[in-house]
Parts: structure tokens; sequence; C-alpha cells
């Protein structure tokens, strides 16, 4: 049942009318509006103070919580000021106002450092909340694939690494020489001890960090830089590069094998787009994932989120229809580039000197 509620903590008159104009969109789209969240509520839509963002603490993973804050000024930077807020209100999507000389425009934060406006015209409510469903909606209906299932099982001779795994410690450097690695966002700066316990529990995050990489080991199984690992210094197995041998579709987690001997990391949330492209195209042998661009590329149409199975679909959809799926780019709408190759050497000799850093937000 696609269900949400709305938490106000903050109110102003924008902001009731806001809700209410939300409230009122999603219902007759079909949604079930409760007033007191159940534990298994797929939206929360939570309404933040500026001056001291409270999350709100969800029971279940698959609650997708929304944050909207409101400001009567226009930073310069609008990433750089809002991105802290998504964090600290530990959500999956932030909706920041900003009123600025008489004018009104909603940015949609992403986790991956997505920034997109739209702007609101008082003459034109009715698409206003309409173009804000269409932006959340895929948020709404998405499902997440972020669990995963440990395997003391990594066979003896793969422990300390092979060859593939010493190209793919090569390509992380190479991605970061050609500055194509953002920083790891300093969560820990933002959150109290407990919201960090909170968000480790319930997502297995413990840091934050962009991109990632991986390379075909043998049928469907590949390896894969980690989550939350440092992908220009990739150096142990089991923690900074993982061995992903499959997806359970029943308990819908990644299967991992990994050393008996490590404390393990966790895979990243873009391992399931990885598996679905390697089981269906036994012809890539590499994939690269950044947060950067290409002109010209096909890309696609929804801005699912990260980790969900939604988005990996839709990207091995886009492979399919490439002339040379072992050879594709493929952009994410408002995210980046997903990039198969036969090896991780034919990736690089194809994006040589064609990388836009920035990528374009609609």
């Amino acid at each position: 049942m696609k269900s949400f509620t709305i938490a106000e903590t903050f109110k102003s008159p924008f902001l009731s009318w806001f809700a209410d104009g939300i409230r009122k969109k999603f219902i007759s789209e079909g949604y079930r509006y409760w007033e007191e969240p159940t534990d298994h509520i797929r939206v929360v839509f939570n309404f933040i103070d500026p001056e001291d963002p409270r999350p709100f603490r969800r029971k279940a993973q698959a609650t997708f919580v929304v944050s909207v804050l409101e400001a009567h000024e226009r930073p310069e930077m609008i990433l750089k000021s809002a991105y802290p807020y998504l964090i600290r209100s530990l959500s999956n999507h932030l909706v920041y106002i900003c009123h600025h000389r008489g004018e009104t425009d909603v940015f949609f934060i992403t986790p991956e450092q997505g920034c997109y406006k739209l702007t609101y015209r008082p003459e034109h409510e009715t698409s206003f909340f309409q173009s804000m469903f269409e932006r959340l909606e895929p948020l709404a209906s998405s499902q997440l694939i972020i669990d995963n299932d440990f395997y003391d099982d990594l066979p003896e001779p793969l422990r300390e690494g092979d060859d593939i795994t010493e190209k793919l410690r090569l390509a992380g450097k190479r991605l970061d020489e050609m500055n194509l690695l953002p920083a790891p966002f300093p969560i820990q700066e933002y959150l109290s001890p407990r919201d960090l316990r909170h968000l480790k529990k319930l997502y297995g995050i413990g840091g934050l960090s962009y991109g990632n990489l991986s390379s075909r080991h043998d049928g469907e199984r590949f390896w894969m830089s980690a989550a939350g690992a440092d992908k220009a210094d990739l150096k142990k197995i089991g923690q900074d590069i993982l061995l992903v041998k499959g997806y359970d579709a029943d308990s819908k987690a990644m299967q991992i094998s990994v050393p008996s001997n490590v404390s393990s990391k966790r895979a990243s949330v873009d391992a399931i787009e990885h598996w679905m492209i390697y089981s269906a195209h036994p012809e890539v042998g590499a994939i690269i994932h950044i947060h950067a661009w290409i002109d010209g590329v096909k890309a696609t149409e929804i801005n699912y989120p990260c980790g969900t199975i939604q988005l990996a679909q839709t990207v091995a959809d886009l492979i399919k229809q490439e002339e040379e799926p072992s050879r594709a780019i493929i952009g994410l709408k408002n995210h980046g580039l997903t990039i198969t190759g036969r090896d991780l050497d034919d990736i690089f000799e194809r994006i040589g000197g064609r990388v836009i850093p920035q990528v374009p937000m609609a």
C-alpha cells in the first residue's frame, strides 16, 4: 500500500500551504495519508527547523524521508549550504525552499550530491504540485537493495587479492588522478554519536563516498570497491575490495564472499546495478560509476535513488539497447555515469578527454 505522512515540526504560512498541497496531491494520486506514522509508512515529509534540524527516526529501512526546509535568503552555493541539512536530518531527499527578492525556488538535494531546481509561481499552483509529485514519486515508489549477507568462504588464494584486484586498485588511483573522485562527506562532523548509530543500524552506513568501480572475476562473481572505501587507496580484500557472488531475491540482499579473519565493510549501494549488468551481459568485464558527465550520452529519464532496484533495472535495460552493451556509457539523470567495458583499460581509453566534472541538473 502506498502511504505517507507529514511531520510538521516547524511551521510558517508558506510551509503550511505547501504541506497541504503535498497532502492533497499525493492523496489524489492514490497514496493513503496517515495522521500518525505507522511502522512501515512508505514516505515521510519531515518539516525541519534550520536552527535545529531534527531527524525523523524511521523504524523500517523501506521508509523514505523527504525533509523540507525553508530559507529567506538564497546562498551563493546552494548545494554546499543545503547538503549538511540532508545529512543532519537523516533524509533520503531534501526539499530546500528559498525565498529571495520576491521569488520562490525549490531545490531538490540528493545524497549523490544532485541539486536541481523548480520555480514556484502563484498563478501556476496546480502545475507546481504536479511537478513536485513527478520529482518525488520515484523516491516514494522505489525499493532499496542495500542489505548484505556475508559468507566466510573466500578461497584462500584470493584472500590477498589477484591480478584483477590489482587492476582495480590502479584504476581507483587513476580516477583520483583524473579528479573524478569527490572527497567523502565528513558525516561524523554533522551527526551526533546517537544519529550515527541509528544510520549504521538502519542502513549499515558509516560514511559517505562517491563513485565506485568493479571488475568481473568469473561467471556472475565480481570484485567491487566497498561502501565508504577510499577509491584512490584500495588495499585490503574484504574491506576496501569485496567479492560479490550473487543476489538473493527472497531476502533482497547482496551476497558477499569475505575472508574469515576480516571485519568486512559493506558492499557499495550500487552493487545491485553492477550485478544486473554482469548477469545480463557476459561480455561486460568491468564497470565504472562516476559523478561526472559526457555530452551526448543516452540517459535515464527518471531520477531514481541510488541503491534501488528500479535504478538498477533501468540502467540494465538501457545498456541492453546499446549496439555494444559491453562498451556502453549511460547517463544517470542528475547523478552521473555508469560505464561498461571489456576491461578497466577499455573504459579509460574511451572516456579520456571526454569527461565533464559537473553533472548537468534538470
